[in-house]
């Protein structure tokens, strides 16, 4: 290999030394050329890699009962089985006793085990097609809303960003109905942007309530006053604690109240007796409106302030360019009232902050390489030449990202600086055995050609291990 590689690289340096100036030109223009291709690329936190499985988060209606949630869970897997690519699926409802997910009954998370690639029908299906199928089998099943993901990548966005999916849109604001609104008017915008997927709204209404206005005018002529049936109500919604049991050295509360089905039901609620002062009884329908409305489901707060997050995950594009693509039709056709803004959270938020801490760090580095070099060379000209390898380099991981079409992403940009230490390294081997070749009496041209042999292998060594290493 090495024998190959001396003999195509000789007469190579040779032709190069000969055209230098071609050479130089071709190589700034390569560089340009690279620039002008890094907008191209796009950007993501971290690549997304294929786990080989996929988890589903399942959210049904808010104040869904838990025997309910586990019927629905039922038809929900058995339509999954289906599939033949499935090996098995389970799920997760509700909160566990160890509460690392504090969610109510009415969210499930599904874990979907695929079967070995060459136990499927078609091998070469892609992932994405399954997902579209796996969306299209189960979305007809009545009570469910869908988020498909990753397992590893749900759990990683959910600890990097406390949400699970890749994008949050978050609406800040105080009346959480206008929160609502404009939630809702996002998520209709987002899912027109290509590449959006599983676009929701954070369940935030669905919630059913009873409420219980007090009709004044009659308390009034009853002689019934607000205290007397707030006291009653509490009785028989929430109890009241009449007595204690004593079991050896164990106490227990005994609380007075309603039995569940009257608690629960609004018509035999309505017929509640309520004790008036003289000894009799009229029926609560006549001291108070009953009623059964829609409420909010939970309200959500962020540093003080209620909000509102609409989610979406990216399929098919990166995800810098989606965001972008999300800030500026915001812009244009939501209208945010004042004292309202929004913020873009999820993944998004971390590539941002890393890329601002990188923008920093970065050319700070380069910087003490710099630095570095010419107290060790105690020659600028010197470190210039070999600090010109870094954007030769950088030319070539560019290109590379583009033929196997990977966005850039933090993990790129930790291998981008591995990848310039490399060209410096390198470069010092080279740089310094030609000079002392120079010092030796060599002519420059017999001191490139003769130094850049010498020092092939070593040079090639340590670039194929770092490549082929990482």
């Amino acid at each position: 290999v090495f024998q190959a590689a001396y003999l195509l690289y000789k007469p190579t340096l040779s032709l190069a030394l000969k055209l230098r100036w071609v050479v130089v030109t071709l190589a700034v223009a390569l560089v340009a050329y690279s620039l002008l291709l890094i907008p191209k690329l796009g950007s993501e936190f971290v690549p997304d890699l294929d786990e080989g499985d996929i988890a589903m988060h399942a959210l049904r209606i808010p104040g869904t009962s838990l025997s309910e949630a586990i019927h629905l869970q039922k038809i929900l897997e058995e339509e999954i089985r289906k599939l033949p690519e499935v090996e098995r699926v389970f799920a997760k409802i509700g909160t566990a006793e160890i509460a690392t997910d504090a969610v109510p009954p009415s969210v499930a998370d599904n874990f979907i085990i695929l079967k070995p690639r060459d136990e499927w029908p078609d091998p070469s299906k892609p992932k994405e097609q399954f997902i579209a199928e796996l969306e299209a089998l189960v979305t007809p099943i009545p009570g469910n809303r869908y988020e498909f993901l990753q397992p590893i990548q749900m759990r990683f966005n959910e600890l990097i960003s406390g949400v699970r999916s890749e994008v949050a849109v978050k609406v800040f604001g105080d009346d959480f109905d206008q929160l609502i609104d404009l939630g809702h008017q996002i998520e209709n915008l987002i899912e027109s942007i290509p590449g959006a997927a599983d676009v929701a709204v954070e369940q935030t209404t669905g919630l059913p309530v009873m409420t219980i206005e007090p009709k004044r005018e009659a308390m009034a002529r009853y002689g019934l006053s607000i205290v007397q049936l707030q006291d009653l109500l509490a009785t028989a919604l929430g109890g009241t604690v009449a007595n204690q049991l004593y079991e050896g050295d164990r106490r227990s509360d005994i609380v007075v109240r309603l039995a569940e089905h009257l608690r629960t039901d609004v018509d035999a609620l309505s017929d509640l007796p309520i004790m008036l002062s003289g000894g009799l009884y009229v029926p609560l329908k006549e001291v108070a409106n009953l009623k059964l409305v829609m409420g909010y489901n939970q309200i959500y707060r962020e540093n003080g302030k209620r909000r509102v997050v609409v989610s979406a995950n990216v399929r098919g594009r990166d995800l810098g360019s989606f965001v972008q693509d999300i800030q500026q039709a915001v812009k244009q056709d939501i209208d945010v009232p004042a004292g309202y803004w929004v913020e873009y959270g999820g993944t998004y938020e971390k590539l941002r902050s890393a890329t601002q801490r990188l923008s920093i760090v970065v050319p700070l580095t380069l910087a003490l390489v710099i630095a570095l070099l010419i107290m060790a060379l105690g020659s600028i000209k010197d470190a210039a030449i070999i600090f010109t390898g870094v954007p030769l380099a950088l030319t070539g991981g560019i290109m590379a990202l583009l033929l196997r079409d990977i966005p850039f992403s933090i993990s790129a940009a930790v291998g981008f600086i591995a990848l310039s230490g490399i060209a410096v390294l390198n470069g010092l081997v080279m740089v310094s055995f030609i000079r002392d070749l120079r010092i030796h009496g060599h002519a420059l041209d017999e001191a490139i050609i003769e130094g850049a042999l010498t020092r092939l292998r070593p040079v090639l060594m340590t670039a194929l291990v770092a490549a082929l290493g990482f």
